[in-house]
């Protein structure tokens, strides 16, 4: 099918490692097409002509757009000749930035597959961060916040789960603790001196709307009509936000915000805060 006259096209993405990297810059890419809908072929670990081959075959029979980041010349080669061959488009997308880089340091690459999944203390890290989340989310292990880099707080359904294992990945302790009006916050919430604490915040509407929306995926129905009521889950964010500017931590709202668009707005928030330290 024509890419002009289909609503669908073919996306091949070559990867010598996990692929996570293309995949990626391939997404954010994609996404820029709403009413065309990328069929992605996922080839990670892309490291020998045997395997090569098998890939080449899989183009050839659904032609489309081919993506790769491959350091092996040899590799490179046989997928840009095949390409050239059967008429697709083909791109390199670490290829650009690598010769960007040797350009200016003046020195030629080393040529680690997969070298930004290395077991170093960046790795490590976010291990130990994964760990420390999933032992504190929901207002678990309270007594030891202080070791979190980040807290968050909020009423239910505003995405601190999420959240807190979205910084994990990125090597950040995150707890997360709900606020439920009527039930009184950990004392050593308040008292926490180390952590950053982050308040997420939703509209009222877009909370009822999550929380209608997971009460039918979970095929059940609230006991608590006030779990999916309009006035009080507004009574719930009131409640939150009043609390947050009480004790002046930063506040998020969440409401037209993706997980990663809400770590980024945190990680900028830890960043400025651990500037702000260091010039004191």
């Amino acid at each position: 099918m024509s890419p002009q006259s289909g609503s669908y096209f073919h996306l091949h993405l070559v990867s010598d490692s996990t692929g996570e990297t293309l995949t990626t810059v391939a997404r954010a890419v994609a996404a820029q097409y709403a009413n065309v809908n990328a069929v992605e072929h996922v080839y990670p670990l892309v490291r020998s002509q045997k395997q090569l081959e098998r890939v080449l075959a899989e183009i050839e029979e659904a032609p489309g757009i081919v993506l790769f980041t491959l350091l092996d010349k040899e590799l490179v080669d046989g997928l840009e000749a095949k390409c050239r061959e059967i008429n697709v488009p083909s791109l390199s997308i670490i290829g650009p930035v690598l010769a960007l880089f040797q350009s200016y340091l003046g020195k030629e690459t080393t040529h680690r597959i997969g070298a930004q999944h290395t077991l170093n203390s960046e790795y490590f890290k976010r291990i130990d961060a994964l760990n420390y989340t999933m032992l504190h989310d929901d207002g678990q292990h309270v007594d030891d916040l202080e070791n979190a880099d980040v807290v968050l707080v909020g009423v239910s359904r505003t995405s601190k789960t999420p959240t807190s294992i979205y910084l994990a990945n990125r090597g950040v302790r995150a707890a997360n603790i709900p606020l439920v009006p009527g039930i009184p916050i950990p004392p050593q919430l308040i008292e926490l001196r180390k952590p950053l604490v982050v308040g997420l915040h939703a509209t009222p509407e877009r909370i009822v709307q999550i929380r209608q929306n997971r009460l039918l995926g979970l095929g059940a129905h609230s006991n608590d009509d006030q779990y999916v009521d309009r006035q009080a889950v507004a009574e719930e964010v009131t409640f939150s936000r009043r609390l947050c500017a009480r004790y002046d931590w930063a506040l998020i709202d969440v409401t037209r915000r993706s997980i990663e668009e809400t770590a980024a707005a945190i990680m900028k928030l830890l960043t400025d805060r651990q500037r702000q330290r260091i010039e004191q």
